[in-house]
């Protein structure tokens, strides 16, 4: 039997399509409980923020909420159809912010020039993670800190890392690049950092519940 390519291409996409709908609607499900479970812990990470502070994908301005209205704040988003939002958000919080287009490994920074960098729940997702954390270390200042919260992988040899590797195929490729089994902390350890300081907790999510929130000094 001879099967037509273009049908199969086809199906490919629908299934594809379904399988991003589905991913959708399971992160939005999460979002309220998630959201009351991080808002604490958000708040004591970002409450001492001074000078420039530069956020990667900031995305529709989640975090925009938490920040210290007296900060020069600078959003690296590759996705322009969202610079209007994050606008709109910050001009209802009175927060300036100076919005850039590039990416996690191209940060449309001066080296040295920036006080703190944060990211949450993005380094999941980036191509190259030591490439990402070696954009970070070049704009930090001497001493500047990288603020972070981040989903990780669960522990070796436990059922749900079993299930992070048998899943991470499929999960990627719903979920914008987003690696379920990533092991963040391990990158962070061989970047270059002067010291980092971090905890993990249970964020109650389908899969990537495991977290860890923390610092890292240049």
């Amino acid at each position: 039997m001879t099967v037509n390519p273009i049908i199969g291409d086809s199906t490919n996409q629908i299934f594809a399509n379904l399988g991003k709908h589905l991913f959708g609607w399971m992160m939005a499900t999460s979002t309220s409980k998630y959201d009351k479970i991080v808002s604490d812990r958000k708040h004591s990470l970002f409450a001492n923020l001074q000078g420039k502070v530069l956020e990667i994908g900031p995305g529709t301005g989640t975090n925009l909420s938490y920040y210290p209205k007296d900060i020069h704040w600078i959003g690296i988003e590759p996705k322009a159809d969202t610079h209007s939002f994050l606008q709109k958000q910050a001009e209802k919080l009175g927060l300036n912010i100076d919005l850039r287009i590039g990416n996690a490994e191209w940060l449309d920074a001066e080296d040295n020039s920036i006080d703190t960098v944060v990211s949450t729940l993005l380094l999941c997702s980036v191509p190259n993670i030591d490439y990402t954390l070696q954009a970070i270390l070049r704009v930090l200042k001497p001493g500047g800190c990288f603020l972070f919260i981040e989903h990780i992988a669960a522990d070796q040899g436990s059922l749900l890392r079993q299930i992070q590797n048998t899943v991470s195929p499929i999960w990627k490729a719903i979920g914008n690049g987003c690696h379920p089994d990533r092991e963040t902390w391990i990158a962070l350890g061989k970047a270059g950092f002067s010291s980092i300081h971090y905890e993990r907790f249970d964020a109650q999510l389908p899969i990537v519940s495991p977290h860890i929130i923390g610092v890292a000094t240049k």
